[in-house]
């Protein structure tokens, strides 16, 4: 029985030192990012707007179904100005520019091609 609790005080402990490490390696430009387009997005490029050129897409393999959100983090130094471009199945596309990740914790892009920051 002595095991057992101290097997389950030891996993609490691990589990909150994961979490407490996630949260002090947080970039200051992490966000949220939500898809309230109305249709599937099958690329996002983020790329600082100081650049003429698009960054990898973050999605990979995956898509970000309509209503869905996903965290977006950053592992670079302190960049305000961002630009989100999103990528639909049919190979349209519309972007985002100059958003301020640096005050914006959530990106919510639209169905009239807007973006809700908050």
């Amino acid at each position: 029985m002595q095991k057992i609790k101290s097997f389950k005080v030891f996993f609490l402990a691990a589990l909150f030192v994961m979490a407490f490490a996630s949260v002090a390696f947080a970039g200051p430009q992490d966000f949220t990012l939500v898809n309230n387009t109305g249709y599937t997005i099958f690329k996002v490029n983020v790329s600082a707007a100081s650049t003429n050129s698009w960054e990898e897409d973050i999605l990979g393999s995956t898509v970000l179904m309509n209503g869905e959100s996903m965290n977006v983090t950053f592992n670079v130094g302190n960049q305000q100005y961002w630009d989100i471009q999103a990528i639909f199945e049919d190979g349209s596309g519309i972007a985002w520019y100059n958003i301020d990740l640096l005050s914006v914790a959530r990106v919510t892009l639209n169905n009239d091609g807007t973006a809700t920051l908050q």
